[in-house]
């Protein structure tokens, strides 16, 4: 095989053979992008949440009204309380999803978010405080489900990673700008309430303008198939693809969609007790939700996720760091600015042009080296002074985890935890899957500060690289591709015995229509 053939064989050149054949009316959409820019905006509370609470205990105005400070034992019921209501939101989300179709639970999502926001800007206790960021949590954990089953439903096959993806690209920039708010606030507001009521209250305005927009976008359209009101869902397909009802590339996705619908579709198919037995007793939906499961709780015992919210902490182990909390707050800034930067070129990149399963081995290998690196500059460092260059390779290796973590199990899980699932029960199978995350959530943000205690500090990134090694070996063994496919055609993929998983992986070259 010359070296031009094998090029062409490659990922990227089959990805870019794919574009190329694709309408131009389908990719440069505006009905397509702003609708997905808008149900990307789902990650908007998540991370504005993450980064204002892993920053906002440096300000003096927090310290001195609920006698808190930005030590980890101190903030970390504060900042994984929450996620008791993600998980609580997450589990309830399924009662709406189904009913009320995708543009509905957005928006009494994102309401009850805002409603937990401000009552925690006019919190009187510390009490009040907690009440009110599980109340935030609760639209926080059921909006995080809705966005990404949305954003799988409405995007064309050939850029469904991408389009999915922006819900983690949303996650990335709020972080950063959450961090860039609260210490535009330290500089430049005196220590008072005011300074943390500005932090929460800024981004209920911005929500409240996406509920505007929300009426002027579009539907999933494989939910209006879903629940029969099809003449609605070819009008939205029409306009979410920029082409005439009677194209072939829209008349064989509704085929396929209510093809797939048809094949497994019982007249009580949307009830809550034929969406459990088929969740548990078909060996294909069993595969799906192993996969979700593991994929979400990998991400977080790899240990990124904690990082970004006592990132604070960690600096000053390290040694990055002094006392001062603007030399904090600019390098937490800086740090959820690369994130921002990496998930970019990850969403662009890589998880369709280099696809799932690739870029997960590259993230978590990544993480995987930057984790032990850390570990072992901290214990240096506890044992004797070390050199200027293995301290600066140390500020490397924390933005360089970030880029692993940016590339694999930070954008991933998401896609999993959506696009594998058949669509009369995929927002059953999102709901499980988020509960899981959130809940697992809270457990490692809880646990993380005694983690570092028992674990000397050092301990708990060998910890978490023994994990990303894990999980390197399972999606080496475990995980098929799934990008070229549409949603209706990867069921193929999860037939059979577990262990027969990577033999398939590059035995199956989908052709665009067939997928076989």
């Amino acid at each position: 095989m010359g070296v031009k053939e094998f090029l062409s064989q490659t990922t990227i050149a089959k990805y870019g053979r794919a574009i190329r054949a694709t309408p131009r009316e389908m990719l440069f959409n505006p009905h397509l992008i702003l609708t997905a820019m808008m149900y990307a905006m789902c990650g908007v509370p998540q991370t504005w949440d993450q980064g204002a609470a892993a920053t906002v205990p440096s300000l003096k105005g927090f310290q001195s009204y609920f006698g808190l400070d930005s030590d980890a034992d101190q903030v970390s019921t504060f900042v994984s309380i929450i996620y008791i209501g993600y998980a609580i939101g997450a589990a309830g989300s399924f009662l709406l999803n189904n009913r009320l179709g995708r543009l509905w639970s957005y928006r009494i999502y994102v309401f009850i978010y805002i409603v937990g926001q401000i009552i925690a800007v006019f919190a009187p206790n510390l009490g009040t405080l907690y009440a009110a960021r599980i109340i935030a949590g609760i639209g926080i954990g059921s909006v995080t489900v809705i966005g990404p089953i949305a954003l799988v439903e409405i995007s064309p096959v050939e850029i469904r990673g991408l389009l999915t993806s922006w819900y983690v690209v949303a996650v990335s920039a709020t972080l950063m700008i959450a961090n860039f708010c609260v210490y535009g606030i330290l500089l430049h507001v005196p220590p008072s309430r005011l300074q943390y009521q500005i932090a929460w209250f800024a981004p209920c305005i911005y929500m409240a303008l996406c509920i505007l927009a929300s009426f002027f976008l579009w539907e999933s359209p494989r939910w209006l198939l879903l629940v029969g009101r099809r003449d609605e869902a070819i009008a939205t397909f029409v306009h979410l693809r920029g082409l005439p009802a009677d194209h072939p590339r829209i008349q064989t996705e509704i085929r396929e969609v209510e093809e797939e619908i048809i094949m497994s579709q019982a007249e009580d198919s949307l009830t809550v007790k034929v969406m459990v037995k088929e969740m548990f007793t078909k060996t294909t939906n069993l595969r799906r939700l192993q996969q979700v499961l593991f994929s979400y709780a990998l991400a977080q015992l790899s240990g990124a996720n904690s990082i970004t919210s006592y990132f604070v902490s960690i600096s000053k182990i390290v040694g990055l760091v002094s006392d001062d909390p603007a030399d904090s707050l600019f390098l937490s800034s800086m740090y959820t600015f690369s994130k921002l930067m990496f998930t970019l070129i990850a969403s662009f990149f890589f998880i369709d042009a280099l696809g799932r399963r690739k870029s997960l081995l590259i993230g978590v290998m990544t993480q995987v080296l930057s984790h032990l690196y850390i570990g072992v500059y901290i214990k240096k460092n506890q044992e004797g002074p070390v050199s200027n260059a293995a301290s600066q390779t140390a500020i490397a290796a924390l933005f360089i985890h970030a880029f692993g973590y940016a590339v694999g199990l930070l954008i991933l899980p998401y896609v999993f935890g959506s696009e594998l699932w058949p669509n009369r029960i995929r927002s059953f199978g999102t709901v499980l899957g988020s509960t899981f995350h959130w809940l697992f959530v809270y457990a490692m943000k809880y646990a993380f500060p005694p983690l570092l205690a028992s674990t000397n500090n050092w301990g708990a990134f060998i910890f978490f690289a023994g994990w990303c090694f894990i999980a390197f070996v399972y999606v080496f063994f475990m995980v098929p591709e799934v990008s070229g496919l549409t949603v209706e055609q990867i069921e193929d993929l999860f037939r059979g015995p577990w262990f027969k998983a990577y033999p398939q992986i590059g035995a199956r070259s989908p052709s665009p229509k067939t997928g076989k």
